[in-house]
């Protein structure tokens, strides 16, 4: 037997075996073979081609709405790397470089009352998120530790709990919902998106804020991006409905503590909703990969430029 189906058998067995994982908190995958072999594997590729041409780590700048998959995308690019192509490959979520409360409740006194609200640009550490990313991707690797957010409970968990990553990582794939989004003009701040917008911030004190944070300090973090994949979502509307089973999942997974009811997603996803539409204009086009999603949340197209 060939090295390569000895890889491929590793990597559909290690594969099989997450996904199963998976479906205990959620929905069944569907046609998994068909993902691996149209989607995944040619994705993990175009990143080892990326690896080889630039000869050294490289940032994988991983997209979509909320609820898209993007999590269980990272998990399943980085088992292929790993396993297919014997690259130290790792993955984290922008969400864990959430603001603490503490620093969220300042803003929220200081600039404007939405900012107690985590999501939006202007609620992440991109301090700290720079000075990480700069650091794995250098040359000389010094072990590090990644900050984990725990949602259940809103805020940032200590220092003995962040992941210690201590081997040089060949790439990194850095997921989040508003990864790679641009700005908008000032023109298209001033009508209000949603009710959130319409009543909440009739001065667009916080629209701007949010908008002038991703021409300063996001547009310097997506600039050290490589390649960049974006999961387009059929519309917005999806947003809620895959948020919802999100929620579900953290239930299941956060042991009795607190998480959003019908009503509290309804009025979170306002937070996210300007970005989001403008992103699916946007990234389609502008993204390095882009993989349409289905209606059922399928994987069913590709585009890899």
């Amino acid at each position: 037997m060939s090295e390569y189906k000895k890889d491929f058998i590793k990597v559909k067995k290690k594969y099989l075996k997450f996904l199963k994982k998976q479906e205990v908190l959620g929905e069944p995958f569907q046609d998994k073979m068909g993902q691996l072999k149209n989607y995944y594997i040619p994705i993990c590729r175009s990143i080892f081609k990326s690896y080889i041409k630039n000869g050294r780590p490289v940032l994988i700048g991983l997209s979509g709405g909320q609820g898209s998959g993007k999590s269980t995308m990272a998990q399943v690019l980085s088992l292929i790397i790993n396993t297919k192509y014997k690259l130290h490959a790792i993955s984290f979520s922008i969400d864990d470089f959430y603001k603490k409360l503490s620093e969220r409740k300042k803003m929220s006194k200081q600039i404007h009352e939405l900012f107690l609200t985590r999501g939006v640009p202007g609620t992440h550490d991109t301090n700290l998120l720079y000075r990480i990313l700069k650091k794995l991707l250098k040359k000389n690797f010094k072990p590090l530790k990644i900050p984990r957010f725990d949602k259940s409970i809103d805020d940032r968990l200590p220092k003995n709990k962040w992941v210690k990553i201590s081997k040089k990582p060949s790439v990194i794939i850095f997921e989040g919902w508003c990864v790679g989004a641009k700005h908008q003009s000032n023109k298209k701040l001033t009508k209000p998106i949603n009710k959130l917008e319409k009543n909440s911030d009739k001065k667009l004190t916080w629209r701007k804020k949010v908008n002038n944070e991703l021409i300063k300090n996001y547009k310097k973090i997506f600039n050290l991006i490589d390649k960049l994949i974006y999961l387009e979502i059929p519309s917005f509307k999806y947003v809620f409905k895959w948020r919802l089973l999100q929620e579900k999942k953290l239930k299941l997974s956060a042991k009795g503590k607190k998480v959003m009811t019908f009503l509290q997603i309804k009025n979170f996803i306002m937070f996210y909703e300007r970005i989001t539409k403008q992103m699916i204009k946007d990234l389609k086009f502008k993204a390095d990969i882009t993989i349409k999603l289905d209606k059922k949340h399928r994987l069913s197209n590709i585009r890899i430029n």
